[in-house]
């Protein structure tokens, strides 16, 4: 009960071509294949602050903490 046999996979694919048609399936899968290939880079991406290593802690005012002090 726990298994999928080849049955199931038929009855799937057979299902998203009713579903999608034909004509349509290439263009979903494409589409489906750029999304994951945007969402890894977006992963793999490190926003500016940490390659710096120095995160931005201005005020509203644009002032540091320390000439916040002065």
């Amino acid at each position: 009960m726990g298994t999928f046999s080849l049955w199931h996979v038929l009855l799937v694919l057979l299902v998203v071509l009713i579903l999608f048609g034909a004509g349509r399936l290439p263009q979903v899968m494409g589409d489906l294949a750029k999304g994951l290939k945007n969402f890894k880079a977006g992963l793999k991406d490190e926003p500016e602050d940490s390659k710096t290593g120095q995160g931005s802690a201005r005020s509203e005012s644009g002032d540091t903490p320390s000439e916040r002090k002065k």
